[in-house]
């Protein structure tokens, strides 16, 4: 099946989008802890949440990188994620105070092979940081274990076991006026 270049991939239902941030224990500890991003998370900095598990697991290393050690699933509200799309920018394009960046990254094969086709990710800016962090958020769920479990199946080549591992991921609706905002035209 041929995926289009630009397509948002994602777990969500009626509700709510699943998107992945990777962190050390000591920002991911107290966020699962609270179910909600607390200090030491920083409310002062762009903050990137991807939809993709594979684009996060190939960013942080399948959980290995200093600092991203801990994979976390964050369940937020189709609202608010939708409400960061509105405001988006590309970031090839003008980027100055933008609320919400937009990149497109190769998408990864659990090989860590580049797809054909791109993976959204969205950095919500501080101007929007704590609406992120306190309303939009339902869920935060440690995936660490997972993460280590698929590592070690790829390490021994077994990606079909992997494979039905991988979280679910499906194409999430974009409107007409979304996609042109995102370039997805």
């Amino acid at each position: 099946m041929t995926r289009p270049y630009l397509e948002i991939r994602a777990d969500f239902d009626r509700e709510t989008i699943v998107v992945y941030q990777a962190y050390g224990p000591h920002i991911a500890g107290p966020a699962v802890a609270h179910q909600k991003f607390v200090a030491p998370f920083s409310f002062n900095r762009m903050t990137w949440i991807k939809p993709s598990f594979l684009w996060l697991m190939e960013r942080s290393g399948w959980g290995t990188k200093s600092g991203q050690e801990v994979s976390l699933g964050v369940r937020i509200k189709r609202t608010g994620w939708e409400t960061a799309l509105s405001q988006a920018k590309l970031t090839e394009k003008e980027v100055d105070g933008a609320q919400v960046l937009v990149q497109w990254d190769p998408e990864r094969s659990l090989r860590g092979e580049k797809l054909g086709y791109r993976a959204i990710q969205v950095g919500v800016s501080r101007h929007l940081i704590r609406e992120y962090a306190e309303q939009w958020v339902v869920s935060i769920t440690d995936l660490s274990a997972l993460v280590a479990k698929l590592r070690a199946l790829c390490r021994a080549s077994d990606y079909d076991r992997a494979k039905r591992l991988l979280p679910p991921e499906r194409p999430y609706p974009v409107s007409q006026d979304l996609m042109n905002r995102l370039g997805m035209r």
